[in-house]
C-alpha cells in the first residue's frame, strides 16, 4: 500500500478574494506604520503565502486595494533622500524624483506599488502577481462591486 500523497495546487485551483487596506501612516506611537513594514505584508499576500495551499510556482495570492497612498508615512529622511528611476528607453532620458516630489505630485501611488512589486519574484509569474495590486492616492476606488475585505495589516 502507497501512503498519503501530496497535493500540488494547479493555476485554476485557487478562488481569490479582494482584499482592502489603507497606506495612511498612523503616527500615534507604538502602533506606527510605515511603507516598510506594510509593503511586506501586502507583498506576502500577493504571493498567497498566507494560504495552506501555497505553491511557489503557481499563483495563489488575493486581490488587494490600497489607498490613501499619498498619505504613505516613510521614517527617517526618505522623503529627502529616497530616489526613484525612470526611463523612456532612449538615451540620455534617465528621470530622478524623490519620495517626496512622487508623493506631492500625480503619481503618489508609485511609492507604495514600487515597494510592493519590488519584493515579488523577478519573473513572469512576479509580474502576473502585480496586476492584482491595485494602488490609489486617494480614499475611493472602482473596486466596491468586488466586497473587499479589510486586510490587517498590524
Amino acid at each position: 500500500s502507497r501512503g498519503a500523497r501530496s497535493c500540488s495546487t494547479r493555476p485554476r485551483d485557487p478562488a481569490r478574494a479582494s482584499l482592502r487596506t489603507s497606506a495612511r501612516g498612523r503616527t500615534d506611537g507604538y502602533a506606527a506604520r510605515s511603507c516598510s513594514t506594510r509593503a511586506p505584508r501586502i507583498a506576502s499576500v500577493l504571493r498567497g503565502k498566507h494560504r495552506p495551499i501555497f505553491t511557489p510556482h503557481v499563483d495563489t495570492g488575493e486581490y488587494v486595494i490600497v489607498v490613501n497612498a499619498d498619505k504613505v508615512r516613510l521614517t527617517g529622511n526618505k522623503l529627502q533622500d529616497k530616489k526613484y528611476y525612470r526611463h523612456s528607453g532612449y538615451k540620455g532620458s534617465l528621470k530622478e524624483t524623490t519620495a517626496e516630489k512622487l508623493l506631492a505630485g500625480p503619481h503618489a501611488d508609485r511609492v507604495v506599488r514600487k515597494a510592493v512589486v519590488g519584493m515579488l519574484p523577478k519573473n513572469s509569474l512576479g509580474r502576473q502577481m502585480a496586476t492584482k495590486l491595485k494602488v490609489y492616492a486617494g480614499p475611493n476606488h472602482p473596486h466596491a462591486g468586488q466586497k473587499p475585505e479589510e486586510l490587517k495589516l498590524g
